[in-house]
């Protein structure tokens, strides 16, 4: 019967401006059960747990349809804090904790303990001072709980990676009538001893009847510390098994088992150049939240080579630091020839063009046309669209505009001309301009990261066709890094899938579902 879950959501569907991102989820968990939620980037887990929470994101963008039970009880939370209030707290994975406060003041934060002073007896309960001794004692009594020995008055701030984890679990245990808790890839910044430690203390509150949501993206974990797992995939649940009745083949292959969608007509020819364009040794990248730890990767010349993964993995951090946009450390070869990243246009005098996930921030030039930012790197770089007249360099007008304009065509920008401002455009726009402009450094290696991005249907169809015909007719090397591992199955010819920094597998984009859900959980 229902009231055998202390969760229950039933029949939850989700429409942001339209796109359905929920469709009919029905999600159950029992007290005392540790339950793992898994799917890919953009499945629906966190939208999910925003309903469940009343986040003020799903509020605002029209609620959602479909009913929330509490042990049987239809509830309806309006923020956050009702979740709180009725028992549900979240171990985030991004530390909640304010590095200036005491481990003490972290866990009883918005709890805090008073008692009277004589300023209170005579003004009023607000002029109450702290009971430090008090609050210092349950700090106690929860860190003791998930076992774990520092000095409740130690600063947040220098604290280990690990440990401000488990100061975040002990807010939530000190919190009186916690019936769920969930974790949000609780171990994602950890050590694997630390995870370890971690997920067993996640096992032993479950075993006090809380019940556990478990998020990760790392099938080992689901297999050993789990009872059961919801698999999402594009907003709808696919599977709900025991543990015990399923294997970890069963749920990458869930979690990744679609139709791959052919967005070209013809995928690109077969590289039949044994050289190689781009070589990799080592390769380290310092880019906050994209760390890359020391990878080992071969392009050859002619091919369109795909890079995927889960977000935070890496895959970024690979095209930001040969871009130079991040330091790096290792070795890097272009056409058998080393180059230093971290010279500044290093990749661009060696015929690397790169279109940024970044194309507000990093790829284009918001406040100018859309003709001077498709001409802009090719002026300073190549000394192109200039008429020299020996004293001085001008802008050569009439073919910089003819370019423009025949970008601008060859890729459906639309816009009101060459000369409309690219921070007017919509996002899908926007990226045209960032490819054309990339195009105009007529590169050797064309970088393209997150090519689609806020693109429809039609238009990413056509810019993924002109990125194959840039391949096939032109032997251009191109390089795909996406978080749709649909497109890169449909376009590439090998897929390196990026794990915790490293390369997990390289795939052939025929390989069987369970393969590439095995390497993008590290497996």
């Amino acid at each position: 019967m229902q009231s055998q879950f202390l969760l229950h959501m039933k029949n939850i569907s989700k429409e942001f401006f339209g796109n359905p991102v929920l469709k009919n989820v029905n999600f159950q968990v029992r007290p005392g059960e540790v339950h793992a939620l898994v799917g890919e980037n953009g499945a629906g887990k966190s939208t999910l747990m925003n309903i469940l929470f009343g986040m003020p994101v799903i509020h605002s963008t029209g609620g959602f349809q479909g009913e929330i039970e509490i042990n049987g009880q239809p509830v309806a939370f309006d923020s956050p804090h009702q979740a709180l209030d009725y028992g549900i707290g979240m171990v985030h994975q991004e530390f909640m904790l304010i590095p200036e406060f005491t481990v003490t003041e972290n866990i009883k934060v918005g709890r805090e303990i008073s008692q009277p002073s004589l300023l209170s007896r005579v003004f009023g309960k607000e002029l109450e001072t702290l009971d430090r001794e008090k609050m210092a004692w349950d700090a106690r009594i929860a860190l003791e709980e998930i076992g774990l020995n520092i000095e409740e008055h130690t600063l947040v701030a220098g604290l280990p990676v690990g440990y401000k984890q488990f100061v975040e679990i002990a807010r939530e245990i000190d919190k009186t009538g916690i019936k769920l808790l969930v974790f949000d890839e609780p171990s994602a910044v950890l050590t694997e001893s630390e995870a370890e430690k971690l997920l067993n203390i996640m096992r032993h509150i479950a075993r006090k009847n809380i019940g556990i949501i478990l998020i990760t993206h790392r099938l080992g974990e689901v297999m050993a510390y789990a009872d059961s797992v919801s698999v999402l995939r594009d907003g709808e649940l696919v599977m709900r098994a025991e543990i015990k009745d399923t294997n970890i083949l069963e749920i990458a292959e869930k979690m990744i088992g679609r139709k791959i969608e052919r967005f070209v007509d013809s995928a690109a020819g077969h590289h039949d150049s044994r050289e190689i364009a781009l070589s990799l040794r080592n390769f380290h990248v310092d880019m906050p939240g994209e760390m890359v730890r020391g990878i080992d990767l071969d392009i050859w010349q002619g091919e369109i080579f795909g890079i995927g993964g889960l977000a935070g993995q890496g895959k970024l951090g690979i095209a930001n630091g040969i871009m130079g946009l991040y330091s790096s450390r290792g070795e890097a070869e272009i056409f058998g020839r080393k180059f230093n990243p971290n010279k500044l246009g290093a990749a661009l005098a060696n015929d690397i063009a790169f279109v940024s996930e970044d194309r507000r921030g990093v790829g284009l030039l918001l406040n100018q046309s859309i003709e001077h930012n498709l001409v802009f790197s090719a002026m300073h770089t190549r000394n192109e669209f200039l008429l020299d007249l020996k004293i001085v360099k001008l802008y050569h007008r009439s073919k910089g505009r003819k370019h423009a304009l025949d970008m601008i065509k060859l890729l459906d920008i639309r816009c009101t001309g060459p000369r409309q401002k690219t921070g007017s455009l919509s996002g899908g726009n926007q990226q045209k301009v960032c490819l054309a402009r990339a195009l105009t450094l007529k590169p050797k290696i064309l970088i393209v990261s997150e090519p689609t991005r806020g693109i429809d249907i039609g238009a990413k169809k056509l810019v993924l066709e002109y990125l194959v015909h840039l391949n096939r007719q032109l032997g251009m090397t191109i390089i795909i890094i996406s978080s749709e591992l649909v497109e890169l199955r449909s376009l590439c010819q090998r897929i390196a899938i990026i794990a915790g920094g490293k390369v997990a597998r390289i795939l052939q984009p025929d390989a069987p579902d369970a393969e590439f859900g095995l390497a993008m959980s590290g497996g």
